[in-house]
Protein backbone atom coordinates (compact mmCIF):
# COMPACT_ATOMS: atom_id res chain seq x y z
CA UNK A 1 0.00 0.00 0.00
CA UNK A 2 1.87 2.98 0.82
CA UNK A 3 5.49 3.15 1.14
CA UNK A 4 8.30 5.35 2.58
CA UNK A 5 11.66 5.14 3.70
CA UNK A 6 11.27 5.36 7.68
CA UNK A 7 14.44 6.89 10.10
CA UNK A 8 15.86 4.46 11.84
CA UNK A 9 14.09 5.52 15.12
CA UNK A 10 11.05 5.61 13.63
CA UNK A 11 9.33 2.97 15.73
CA UNK A 12 9.41 5.42 18.81
CA UNK A 13 5.72 7.26 18.89
CA UNK A 14 6.35 11.36 19.57
CA UNK A 15 4.13 10.71 22.87
CA UNK A 16 5.73 7.62 24.41
CA UNK A 17 8.93 9.00 24.61
CA UNK A 18 11.13 7.17 27.65
CA UNK A 19 11.68 9.64 30.28
CA UNK A 20 8.64 11.62 29.38
CA UNK A 21 7.43 13.22 33.05
CA UNK A 22 3.91 14.05 33.92
CA UNK A 23 3.57 17.94 35.09
CA UNK A 24 2.68 16.18 39.09
CA UNK A 25 6.33 14.57 38.24
CA UNK A 26 7.76 17.68 37.33
CA UNK A 27 6.44 19.60 40.36
CA UNK A 28 7.77 16.99 42.93
CA UNK A 29 11.10 17.60 41.15
CA UNK A 30 11.03 21.59 41.73
CA UNK A 31 11.10 20.43 45.86
CA UNK A 32 12.82 17.56 46.39
CA UNK A 33 15.86 18.16 48.35
CA UNK A 34 18.98 19.20 46.39
CA UNK A 35 16.75 21.41 43.92
CA UNK A 36 17.67 24.85 43.39
CA UNK A 37 16.20 26.90 46.42
CA UNK A 38 12.23 28.41 45.70
CA UNK A 39 11.14 31.81 47.32
CA UNK A 40 8.04 30.97 49.23
CA UNK A 41 5.99 32.62 46.45
CA UNK A 42 7.54 29.86 44.13
CA UNK A 43 7.53 27.24 46.27
CA UNK A 44 3.33 27.42 46.81
CA UNK A 45 2.61 28.10 43.07
CA UNK A 46 4.30 24.77 42.27
CA UNK A 47 2.65 23.10 44.99
CA UNK A 48 -0.79 24.64 43.56
CA UNK A 49 0.45 23.66 39.86
CA UNK A 50 0.97 19.95 41.63
CA UNK A 51 -2.65 20.05 43.20
CA UNK A 52 -3.85 21.50 39.56
CA UNK A 53 -2.22 18.48 37.89
CA UNK A 54 -4.04 15.37 38.43
CA UNK A 55 -7.47 17.88 36.98
CA UNK A 56 -5.84 18.07 33.87
CA UNK A 57 -4.75 14.43 33.69
CA UNK A 58 -7.77 13.59 34.39
CA UNK A 59 -9.19 14.98 31.00
CA UNK A 60 -6.74 12.87 28.65
CA UNK A 61 -8.65 10.75 26.88
CA UNK A 62 -7.00 6.94 25.99
CA UNK A 63 -7.72 4.89 23.17
CA UNK A 64 -6.55 1.60 23.06
CA UNK A 65 -5.72 -0.18 19.54
CA UNK A 66 -4.32 -2.71 17.29
CA UNK A 67 -1.11 -0.77 17.32
CA UNK A 68 -1.08 0.01 21.08
CA UNK A 69 -2.19 3.20 23.07
CA UNK A 70 -3.03 6.53 21.76
CA UNK A 71 -3.39 9.55 24.59
CA UNK A 72 -5.14 12.75 23.01
CA UNK A 73 -4.61 15.59 25.75
CA UNK A 74 -7.87 17.30 24.81
CA UNK A 75 -10.55 17.19 22.60
CA UNK A 76 -9.57 17.19 18.29
CA UNK A 77 -10.49 20.36 16.61
CA UNK A 78 -7.97 20.08 13.72
CA UNK A 79 -8.32 16.32 12.16
CA UNK A 80 -6.47 14.88 9.13
CA UNK A 81 -8.73 11.98 7.93
CA UNK A 82 -6.87 8.92 6.12
CA UNK A 83 -9.15 6.48 6.72
CA UNK A 84 -10.71 6.20 2.96
CA UNK A 85 -14.20 6.43 4.68
CA UNK A 86 -13.74 8.31 8.00
CA UNK A 87 -14.63 11.64 6.48
CA UNK A 88 -18.16 11.11 6.52
CA UNK A 89 -17.89 10.59 10.81
CA UNK A 90 -16.05 13.39 11.12
CA UNK A 91 -18.60 15.62 8.96
CA UNK A 92 -21.67 14.16 10.39
CA UNK A 93 -19.94 15.24 13.97
CA UNK A 94 -19.70 18.43 13.27
CA UNK A 95 -16.09 18.68 12.14
CA UNK A 96 -14.81 19.33 8.48
CA UNK A 97 -11.24 17.01 8.23
CA UNK A 98 -8.85 19.21 7.22
CA UNK A 99 -7.78 17.18 4.81
CA UNK A 100 -9.21 13.15 3.43
CA UNK A 101 -8.14 10.54 1.79
CA UNK A 102 -8.93 10.25 -1.74
CA UNK A 103 -10.87 6.71 -2.72
CA UNK A 104 -12.76 6.82 -5.61
CA UNK A 105 -15.51 9.25 -7.37
CA UNK A 106 -15.35 12.04 -8.53
CA UNK A 107 -16.45 14.72 -5.69
CA UNK A 108 -15.28 17.88 -4.48
CA UNK A 109 -13.04 17.13 -1.70
CA UNK A 110 -13.36 13.69 -1.79
CA UNK A 111 -16.88 14.25 -0.15
CA UNK A 112 -19.72 12.04 -1.91
CA UNK A 113 -23.06 13.73 -1.98
CA UNK A 114 -25.05 12.81 1.36
CA UNK A 115 -22.14 14.65 3.32
CA UNK A 116 -21.21 17.62 1.13
CA UNK A 117 -23.82 19.59 2.76
CA UNK A 118 -21.89 19.36 6.04
CA UNK A 119 -18.85 20.77 4.79
CA UNK A 120 -20.45 23.93 5.53
CA UNK A 121 -17.63 25.99 3.46
CA UNK A 122 -14.71 23.90 4.58
CA UNK A 123 -12.11 22.79 1.76
CA UNK A 124 -10.17 20.06 2.99
CA UNK A 125 -6.84 19.25 1.01
CA UNK A 126 -7.15 15.81 -0.84
CA UNK A 127 -4.38 13.31 -0.18
CA UNK A 128 -4.40 10.99 -3.12
CA UNK A 129 -2.54 7.20 -3.46
CA UNK A 130 0.69 7.45 -1.67
CA UNK A 131 0.53 9.15 1.86
CA UNK A 132 2.79 11.95 2.21
CA UNK A 133 4.00 12.79 5.55
CA UNK A 134 5.92 15.91 4.59
CA UNK A 135 1.84 16.83 3.62
CA UNK A 136 0.32 15.52 6.85
CA UNK A 137 3.05 17.56 9.13
CA UNK A 138 2.24 21.15 7.21
CA UNK A 139 -1.20 20.78 8.18
CA UNK A 140 -0.53 20.82 12.18
CA UNK A 141 -3.44 18.37 12.73
CA UNK A 142 -3.78 17.60 16.66
CA UNK A 143 -5.53 14.43 15.62
CA UNK A 144 -4.43 11.56 12.80
CA UNK A 145 -7.43 9.17 11.93
CA UNK A 146 -5.92 5.94 10.48
CA UNK A 147 -9.03 3.71 11.35
CA UNK A 148 -9.67 2.17 7.84
CA UNK A 149 -6.58 3.64 6.21
CA UNK A 150 -4.34 0.11 5.77
CA UNK A 151 -1.39 2.06 6.73
CA UNK A 152 0.76 -0.56 8.91
CA UNK A 153 2.53 -0.04 12.25
CA UNK A 154 5.41 1.55 10.81
CA UNK A 155 3.71 4.49 9.10
CA UNK A 156 2.18 4.70 12.10
CA UNK A 157 5.06 5.32 14.26
CA UNK A 158 5.98 7.91 11.82
CA UNK A 159 2.69 10.00 11.68
CA UNK A 160 2.71 9.85 15.87
CA UNK A 161 5.46 11.70 15.06
CA UNK A 162 3.03 14.34 14.33
CA UNK A 163 0.35 13.85 16.27
CA UNK A 164 -1.77 11.32 17.84
CA UNK A 165 -3.22 8.57 15.20
CA UNK A 166 -6.49 6.26 16.16
CA UNK A 167 -6.34 3.02 14.82
CA UNK A 168 -9.17 0.16 14.61
CA UNK A 169 -9.38 -1.58 17.79
CA UNK A 170 -7.80 -4.60 18.53
CA UNK A 171 -9.39 -7.90 17.22
CA UNK A 172 -10.63 -5.76 13.66
CA UNK A 173 -9.54 -6.40 10.54
CA UNK A 174 -7.66 -3.03 8.98
CA UNK A 175 -11.04 -2.13 7.28
CA UNK A 176 -13.82 -3.67 9.44
CA UNK A 177 -14.34 -1.72 11.81
CA UNK A 178 -18.29 -1.29 12.45
CA UNK A 179 -20.41 1.97 11.60
CA UNK A 180 -21.61 2.76 15.20
CA UNK A 181 -17.84 1.98 16.80
CA UNK A 182 -16.23 4.71 14.40
CA UNK A 183 -19.00 7.31 14.53
CA UNK A 184 -18.67 6.35 19.08
CA UNK A 185 -14.84 6.25 18.92
CA UNK A 186 -14.39 9.31 16.64
CA UNK A 187 -17.82 11.46 19.01
CA UNK A 188 -14.90 11.02 21.64
CA UNK A 189 -11.80 11.89 20.29
CA UNK A 190 -13.85 15.26 19.46
CA UNK A 191 -15.47 16.01 22.77
CA UNK A 192 -18.69 14.96 21.25
CA UNK A 193 -20.06 11.69 23.27
CA UNK A 194 -23.43 12.71 23.53
CA UNK A 195 -23.61 13.89 19.79
CA UNK A 196 -22.03 10.68 18.44
CA UNK A 197 -24.65 8.62 20.60
CA UNK A 198 -27.34 10.42 19.24
CA UNK A 199 -26.49 10.10 15.76
CA UNK A 200 -26.32 5.92 16.17
CA UNK A 201 -29.77 6.26 17.81
CA UNK A 202 -31.54 7.73 14.87
CA UNK A 203 -29.52 5.28 12.27
CA UNK A 204 -30.54 2.53 14.22
CA UNK A 205 -34.10 3.57 14.58
CA UNK A 206 -34.36 4.67 10.80
CA UNK A 207 -33.48 0.79 10.53
CA UNK A 208 -35.86 -0.33 12.94
CA UNK A 209 -38.40 1.75 11.16
CA UNK A 210 -37.69 0.44 7.87
CA UNK A 211 -37.96 -3.63 9.49
CA UNK A 212 -41.29 -2.78 10.98
CA UNK A 213 -42.59 -1.14 7.89
CA UNK A 214 -41.75 -4.59 6.46
CA UNK A 215 -41.98 -7.63 8.99
CA UNK A 216 -41.46 -10.13 6.30
CA UNK A 217 -37.60 -8.85 5.85
CA UNK A 218 -36.15 -10.65 9.31
CA UNK A 219 -37.35 -14.14 8.32
CA UNK A 220 -35.34 -13.84 4.93
CA UNK A 221 -32.17 -14.18 3.14
CA UNK A 222 -30.47 -11.35 1.49
CA UNK A 223 -27.07 -11.28 -0.70
CA UNK A 224 -25.07 -8.09 -1.77
CA UNK A 225 -23.38 -9.57 -5.09
CA UNK A 226 -20.72 -8.27 -7.55
CA UNK A 227 -19.86 -9.04 -10.91
CA UNK A 228 -16.79 -7.64 -12.86
CA UNK A 229 -13.83 -8.03 -14.88
CA UNK A 230 -15.66 -12.08 -15.00
CA UNK A 231 -15.39 -12.45 -11.41
CA UNK A 232 -18.62 -13.14 -9.87
CA UNK A 233 -19.43 -13.51 -6.31
CA UNK A 234 -20.44 -11.83 -2.73
CA UNK A 235 -19.88 -9.62 0.29
CA UNK A 236 -19.48 -11.77 3.31
CA UNK A 237 -19.03 -10.80 7.39
CA UNK A 238 -18.32 -7.57 7.95
CA UNK A 239 -18.25 -5.97 4.85
CA UNK A 240 -20.31 -2.42 5.14
CA UNK A 241 -22.85 -3.97 2.39
CA UNK A 242 -23.48 -7.15 4.36
CA UNK A 243 -23.96 -5.01 7.38
CA UNK A 244 -26.73 -3.22 5.33
CA UNK A 245 -28.56 -6.06 4.68
CA UNK A 246 -27.83 -7.08 8.40
CA UNK A 247 -29.11 -4.30 10.23
CA UNK A 248 -32.67 -4.33 8.00
CA UNK A 249 -33.18 -7.75 9.40
CA UNK A 250 -31.46 -10.18 6.57
CA UNK A 251 -29.41 -12.99 6.75
CA UNK A 252 -27.27 -14.28 4.23
CA UNK A 253 -27.60 -17.59 2.35
CA UNK A 254 -26.35 -20.36 3.64
CA UNK A 255 -23.40 -21.42 0.77
CA UNK A 256 -22.59 -17.16 1.09
CA UNK A 257 -21.95 -18.22 4.99
CA UNK A 258 -19.78 -20.82 3.95
CA UNK A 259 -17.61 -18.45 1.53
CA UNK A 260 -14.00 -17.31 2.70
CA UNK A 261 -11.75 -14.51 0.85
CA UNK A 262 -8.27 -13.58 1.42
CA UNK A 263 -9.47 -10.18 1.78
CA UNK A 264 -12.36 -11.61 4.26
CA UNK A 265 -15.10 -9.08 2.62
CA UNK A 266 -15.59 -10.62 -0.19
CA UNK A 267 -15.67 -14.33 -1.89
CA UNK A 268 -15.83 -15.41 -5.44
CA UNK A 269 -17.91 -17.96 -7.18
CA UNK A 270 -17.25 -20.85 -9.63
CA UNK A 271 -19.16 -19.46 -12.38
CA UNK A 272 -20.71 -22.60 -13.16
CA UNK A 273 -22.35 -22.59 -9.48
CA UNK A 274 -24.00 -19.00 -8.75
CA UNK A 275 -26.44 -21.41 -6.27
CA UNK A 276 -25.08 -19.32 -3.17
CA UNK A 277 -26.92 -16.09 -4.30
CA UNK A 278 -29.99 -17.13 -4.68
CA UNK A 279 -31.29 -15.59 -1.73
CA UNK A 280 -35.25 -13.83 -1.23
CA UNK A 281 -33.25 -10.51 -2.09
CA UNK A 282 -30.37 -10.34 -4.19
CA UNK A 283 -28.36 -6.99 -4.52
CA UNK A 284 -25.91 -6.57 -7.24
CA UNK A 285 -23.43 -3.63 -6.32
CA UNK A 286 -21.62 -1.56 -9.64
CA UNK A 287 -19.77 1.07 -10.41
CA UNK A 288 -20.92 1.67 -13.54
CA UNK A 289 -24.70 2.47 -14.94
CA UNK A 290 -25.04 0.15 -17.53
CA UNK A 291 -24.34 -3.41 -16.86
CA UNK A 292 -24.35 -5.83 -19.79
CA UNK A 293 -22.07 -8.58 -19.02
CA UNK A 294 -23.97 -8.95 -15.41
CA UNK A 295 -27.57 -8.94 -18.27
CA UNK A 296 -26.02 -11.47 -20.21
CA UNK A 297 -24.21 -13.87 -17.82
CA UNK A 298 -25.72 -17.05 -18.38
CA UNK A 299 -26.00 -18.81 -14.97
CA UNK A 300 -27.85 -15.43 -13.83
CA UNK A 301 -30.67 -16.68 -15.26
CA UNK A 302 -30.83 -19.97 -13.29
CA UNK A 303 -31.41 -18.59 -10.14
CA UNK A 304 -35.03 -18.57 -8.83
CA UNK A 305 -34.11 -14.67 -7.89
CA UNK A 306 -34.13 -13.93 -11.65
CA UNK A 307 -37.22 -16.11 -12.28
CA UNK A 308 -38.94 -14.68 -9.34
CA UNK A 309 -38.05 -10.74 -9.88
CA UNK A 310 -35.95 -10.83 -6.62
CA UNK A 311 -33.02 -8.29 -7.98
CA UNK A 312 -31.87 -5.18 -7.14
CA UNK A 313 -29.48 -2.91 -8.89
CA UNK A 314 -27.04 -0.85 -6.87
CA UNK A 315 -25.50 1.49 -9.55
CA UNK A 316 -22.27 3.56 -8.70
CA UNK A 317 -24.00 6.36 -6.61
CA UNK A 318 -25.58 3.86 -4.04
CA UNK A 319 -22.51 1.09 -4.25
CA UNK A 320 -20.89 4.08 -2.93
CA UNK A 321 -23.17 4.65 -0.21
CA UNK A 322 -23.23 1.14 0.84
CA UNK A 323 -19.27 0.37 0.53
CA UNK A 324 -18.70 3.70 2.90
CA UNK A 325 -21.70 2.06 5.10
CA UNK A 326 -21.00 5.42 7.83
CA UNK A 327 -23.37 6.87 9.94
CA UNK A 328 -24.13 9.09 6.82
CA UNK A 329 -24.08 6.78 3.89
CA UNK A 330 -26.41 3.90 5.51
CA UNK A 331 -29.46 6.03 5.79
CA UNK A 332 -28.81 7.45 2.01
CA UNK A 333 -28.84 4.46 1.32
CA UNK A 334 -31.94 2.71 2.55
CA UNK A 335 -34.15 5.81 1.36
CA UNK A 336 -32.78 5.20 -1.88
CA UNK A 337 -33.43 1.11 -1.69
CA UNK A 338 -36.04 0.47 0.23
CA UNK A 339 -38.96 0.71 -2.35
CA UNK A 340 -36.73 -1.65 -4.64
CA UNK A 341 -35.95 -4.07 -1.74
CA UNK A 342 -39.64 -4.46 -0.49
CA UNK A 343 -40.75 -5.14 -4.31
CA UNK A 344 -38.13 -7.93 -4.87
CA UNK A 345 -38.75 -9.64 -0.97
CA UNK A 346 -42.78 -10.15 -2.47
CA UNK A 347 -41.37 -12.65 -5.00
CA UNK A 348 -44.16 -11.94 -7.42
CA UNK A 349 -42.56 -11.43 -11.37
CA UNK A 350 -45.05 -8.76 -11.95
CA UNK A 351 -44.15 -6.77 -9.09
CA UNK A 352 -41.49 -4.17 -10.64
CA UNK A 353 -38.11 -3.58 -9.23
CA UNK A 354 -37.39 0.14 -10.91
CA UNK A 355 -33.22 -0.13 -10.21
CA UNK A 356 -33.54 -3.66 -12.22
CA UNK A 357 -36.12 -2.86 -14.71
CA UNK A 358 -33.57 -0.03 -15.58
CA UNK A 359 -30.71 -1.71 -15.69
CA UNK A 360 -32.22 -5.08 -17.73
CA UNK A 361 -32.16 -6.92 -15.04
CA UNK A 362 -35.63 -7.56 -14.80
CA UNK A 363 -36.91 -11.23 -16.29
Amino acid sequence: MVKHRLPANAMVPRHKRPGDRSPLEAGYARLRPGAMPMTRRAALASFAACLAAPAVLASEMRFTHAYGETILPRPAGRVVSLGYTTQDTLLALGTPPVAIRQWYGNFAFGVWPWAQHLLNGAQPALIAGEVSMEVVASLAPDLIVGINSGISQAEYAVLSRIAPVLMHEPGRSAYGTPWDEMTRTLGRALGRGDDAERLIAQTRQRFAEAQARHPVWPGQTAVAAYHWSGRTGAFIGTDTRARFLAELGFRPTPGVMRLTGAQGFYGDLSPEDLSPLDADVLIWISSFESVPDLVALPMRRTLRAYREGREVFAGPLLAGAMSFGSVLSLPFALSKLEDDIAAASDGLPETVVASAKAAGLAP
